[in-house]
């Protein structure tokens, strides 16, 4: 566990490559998350606001309480999981710190705001459907880019002269 303290895994090739293997997963559900938001929910007011709150026309009840309590629970486990490795990886890597805290908090705020929307579009306004769809376009773009900051981690400690990793 010291590369969690220190980002020293360049001397363990294994872990390497369950780092590889994990991202390569995380970039999978990734795909499936953003497949699975346009299949169900959609990018627009209407399809926001139905998907939370029914539709008549199509036959569609609102989701439930219990219904958003589940998804709610499942997200803010896959999300803090998720969140704390890319993050993590990427704070080793040589940008500016910024940068770094920049998008550690974009990710963590929109990925909130992405879970949050959908209770305020189902019990306080559906106006909150724009706040729905902006939080999950700047998650999944935050996302990503930690995401590949997170591939580029994995490959950038090289040893030094001194033997000591080197953070290029």
């Amino acid at each position: 566990m010291k590369f969690f303290v220190n980002g020293d895994f360049s001397n363990s090739r294994l872990l390497q490559i369950i780092l590889f293997f994990t991202l390569l997963y995380i970039l999978i559900l990734w795909i499936t998350n953003i497949l699975l938001y346009i299949e169900k929910v959609g990018f627009t007011y209407n399809s926001v606001v139905n998907y939370y709150l029914g539709s008549e026309e199509e036959f569609k009840n609102p989701v439930s309480y219990l219904g958003l309590l589940e998804l709610t629970h499942f997200h803010l486990f896959v999300f803090a999981l998720a969140l704390l490795l890319v993050n993590h990886l990427t704070a080793f890597i040589n940008v500016p710190q910024s940068l770094k805290l920049s998008l550690i908090l974009l990710s963590f705020l929109s990925g909130m705001g992405n879970i949050g929307a959908g209770w305020l579009v189902r019990f306080v306004s559906p106006i909150f459907a724009y706040l729905k769809i902006g939080s999950f376009i700047v998650f999944q773009i935050s996302f990503l880019i930690l995401l590949v900051l997170s591939f580029i981690a994995i490959g950038v400690y090289q040893k030094g002269k001194d033997g000591q990793p080197e953070r290029g």
